[in-house]
């Protein structure tokens, strides 16, 4: 999908009318092709969207249309988010807009209290570039009847700027620890978490109070649950999770500037407990989450599908499988094109994988909706998460006795994936797809006493205890077991 696509795709249909008049108002002429344009990109017209321009000579033509009509999506988009988003934070920036106005029009009372509540938004906000910008204004205009004093102001501007640097040396590390875990990632290096991190810390001159603070928790949190779920190991990051548990603990539950970080760090630790197959305490974090998601509509959408795809899998692997069959069916039911591809794709997933584990054959419908390319999911979910869908697909094909289409997948996976394992030290997973090809080849093996013992010791090797590791396994363990995947994956979870 073009950039341009993109864009037309965050519109819904309330929007597009609205986008629709925004280009009737800006255009001069009436032979303006732009609004045509769109509505031949809106509606999937790849025949009669050439016709536009239908002559060699008119391809640069076509072009520059294609780039004024980005252009228009774009300052339509930032506009519409100016001016339709009532967090305290835009409510400071409109301020700050509104008071430089008025300073610029010679009415300096309003406008000092205008820069007075931006002020008061933006420092309970901790937005220090936003306070910069306002403290600089109320410098510059200083001199002006009703003004602050100036030396308090200079006094308020300087430690600003102390809190500016601070922030950019958090950013400065967390970037860098991004950066860290892609060559883990990508390329596989070996990395010790907490080495990386005091290494960080030390580079960038980060003090120990900075770290405790809703933002930089959230930071950590993403780069520990990331590193865990690339080791497949969440005990690698237990000391984080229960330096977390105690940080919030200590925190009140209401609406307050960090409810972002506040219900993101929720969901790392409800999501940790699950991965540990604890899960009281994960329902009791989605709880939690629940009640802080409740407090603000906007972050109820951003973070609605992570919390079905979390509650379900809670439901799931405490032995409620048509519930939560059912919550991520309604949950797919329900979503629209502003929801994120990527929450829909792991919504997805999941259920395939629910429904493959209870022998159902609606599986291999959910599998054929994940119609992305896997150089997609690579760079959008990740290289672990487009191999586990790889191995499901060659597992639910064969679990319906498509054969020869899981052979083939298997064939496929090996290439693309084979040397990457190697240098990531992944073995494991080509050893799992060994004994996966074994039983394509020769079905009845499943029954040999070397398979058995081959598959179960395969689970009792260290960092296999993970869920969905278990899942893959209970999977070639039901081939011989008159129980289905999900009996035996309850089973194990009890076990390990």
């Amino acid at each position: 999908m073009d950039s341009l696509s993109e864009l037309i795709n965050l519109l819904n249909n309330h929007d597009k009318k609205l986008f629709k008049a925004f280009l009737e108002r800006k255009n001069k002429r009436a032979d303006v092709k732009n609004l045509q344009l769109f509505n031949l990109i809106e509606t999937d017209d790849i025949s009669n969207l050439n016709k536009l321009y239908n002559n060699e000579k008119n391809k640069d033509a076509y072009h520059a249309l294609r780039k004024r009509l980005q252009d228009n999506l774009v300052l339509f988009l930032s506009q519409k988010t100016f001016e339709g988003t009532h967090s305290d934070t835009y409510e400071a920036l409109r301020l700050v807009v509104a008071g430089r106005f008025l300073l610029e029009n010679d009415v300096p009372k309003i406008a000092f209290k205008c820069l007075d509540k931006a002020e008061t938004l933006a420092a309970r906000l901790e937005q220090f570039n936003l306070l910069n910008e306002l403290l600089l204004l109320k410098i510059q205009y200083a001199h002006l009847p009703g003004a602050e004093d100036f030396e308090a102001l200079t006094a308020r501007f300087l430690q600003n700027q102390l809190h500016m640097q601070r922030e950019a040396r958090l950013n400065l590390a967390y970037a860098f620890l991004r950066q860290e875990l892609q060559q883990i990632h990508l390329k596989g290096k070996i990395v010790n978490l907490t080495s990386l991190m005091i290494k960080t810390i030390r580079k960038y001159r980060i003090a120990a109070e900075d770290l405790m603070t809703y933002k930089s928790i959230y930071q950590i949190l993403f780069i520990a649950s990331e590193y865990a779920d690339i080791q497949q190991n969440y005990a690698l990051i237990e000391r984080y999770i229960n330096r977390t548990g105690k940080f919030i603990q200590n925190q009140r539950i209401e609406k307050h500037a960090y409810l972002f970080y506040h219900i993101s760090i929720l969901y790392f630790l409800a999501n940790f407990h699950l991965r540990q197959k604890d899960f009281v305490k994960s329902i009791a974090y989605l709880k939690e989450m629940d009640v802080l998601m409740g407090a603000d509509s906007h972050y109820h959408r951003l973070f609605y599908l992570r919390y079905q795809l979390l509650s379900a899998l809670n439901r799931f692997f405490t032995g409620f499988a048509g519930q939560a069959i059912a919550q991520l069916q309604e949950s797919l039911s329900g979503t629209n094109n502003r929801s994120k591809p990527a929450d829909i794709e792991d919504l997805r997933i999941c259920l395939a994988m629910f429904l493959a584990l209870c022998n159902d054959r609606g599986s291999l419908k959910q599998l054929a909706l994940l119609t992305r390319t896997d150089a997609w999911y690579e760079k959008k979910l990740g290289m672990l998460w487009t191999i586990r869908k790889s191995l499901m697909e060659i597992l639910v094909q064969a679990q319906f006795a498509n054969i020869e289409v899981a052979m083939s997948r298997l064939n496929s996976f090996r290439r693309r994936y084979k040397k990457y394992l190697l240098k990531t030290s992944e073995e494991r997973v080509l050893v799992f797809l060994g004994l996966v090809e074994n039983y394509l080849l020769k079905p009845d093996i499943a029954i040999e006493p070397s398979y058995k013992k081959a598959v179960l010791t395969f689970v009792d090797e260290p960092g296999n205890n993970d869920l969905f590791t278990l899942s893959f396994i209970a999977w070639l363990m039901a081939r011989w077991d008159k129980r289905t995947a999900y009996q035996v994956v309850l089973g194990l979870v009890s076990q390990y």
